[in-house]
């Protein structure tokens, strides 16, 4: 039951994987459209962003095709870290489309021209960023349920564009009642902006799925209790610790038993822990350190939460 609970799974992220690139050429024509019509720097940005959209999905797709195969020879703690590569590269691409939104800004500075057709391409605009909006909010839920950070991060960065498209047509709008032309060139700087933070986040993130961050401490306190409540037999528990990678939880801890135990009582305590964690928690995996009593590190006859 449990492997066909993750096989369904794999192919649902596969599945949003894929379908996130058709998503993302779709958003992209309609904002190059947009654009085309009316000639707007900000809504330029807003389209250059949307070609990031299009290399990071294909990144995140090939990147959950390699992270879920499983362990080898060569990676016997199997390859869930490859989704964190494609995070950190969709990272990199938003801040190279910060610096081209810069770019263009300044060129636009220089040599000012009218708006055309652009209550047309605010349309246009809209529907995409309807789209997007719809599209973001599926891989923020399903990455976040299926531990997936390629799916959250594209899922954020999608985010990220439909706050950058509100922001540019309520500004637009002002730009088109009022005539204040300015006020398109200075929004695709606040565009680059918010892209520029954004893209830091995201890289921030994936750094720290790369470099073994430790459950959060509330889920630490949750693995804590499902230990303590299934050790009955051990003396000791200590020296937990917990690392993410991708969709899997990496859990290790010392179990403390008296020297007498037998090896296959104290095993009989392990799969016992070990079945209540995998119940708890998906894609666990555990790591059990058993010790003799003088291993222990609280005092002898100590009758509390069996943990140092």
């Amino acid at each position: 039951m449990a492997i066909a609970a993750k096989a369904a799974a794999k192919r649902k992220v596969a599945n949003l994987a894929f379908w996130s690139i058709i998503v993302a050429f779709v958003v992209l024509a309609l904002k190059a459209a947009a654009w085309y019509v009316t000639g707007s720097v900000a809504l330029y940005s807003d389209a250059l962003e949307s070609i990031v959209n299009v290399i990071a999905s294909v990144a995140a797709f090939w990147a959950i095709q390699i992270s879920h195969k499983p362990a080898d020879q060569d990676h016997p703690f199997g390859h869930h870290k490859a989704e964190y590569f494609s995070a950190v590269l969709e990272g990199v691409l938003i801040v190279l489309a910060a610096l081209l939104i810069l770019n263009e800004v300044w060129r636009s500075w220089q040599t000012p021209s009218p708006l055309e057709q652009p209550w047309e391409g605010l349309a246009v605009n809209g529907v995409a960023t309807i789209i997007n909006a719809f599209w973001a909010w599926t891989l923020i839920r399903a990455g976040r349920a299926e531990k997936s950070p390629a799916l959250v991060a594209d899922g954020n960065h999608i985010m990220t564009d439909v706050v950058t498209s509100i922001g540019v047509f309520g500004g637009l709008v002002g730009a088109i009642l009022t005539g204040w032309q300015i006020l398109d060139p200075a929004l695709a700087v606040l565009v680059a902006l918010n892209i520029l933070w954004q893209g830091w986040h995201v890289i921030g993130s994936s750094m720290n799925g790369l470099m073994d961050r430790a459950v959060d401490t509330q889920e630490h306190m949750r693995i804590r209790d499902v230990i303590s409540a299934n050790c009955k037999g051990a003396l000791e528990v200590h020296d937990l610790k917990t690392r993410i990678a991708g969709r899997a939880t990496f859990i290790e801890f010392h179990l403390v038993v008296d020297a007498d135990m037998s090896v296959g009582a104290s095993h009989v305590i392990c799969d016992r822990i070990e079945d209540a964690l995998k119940a708890e928690i998906p894609s666990v995996r555990v790591t059990i350190h058993v010790e003799p009593d003088d291993e222990a590190k609280l005092p002898k006859g100590t009758t509390a939460v069996p943990f140092a």
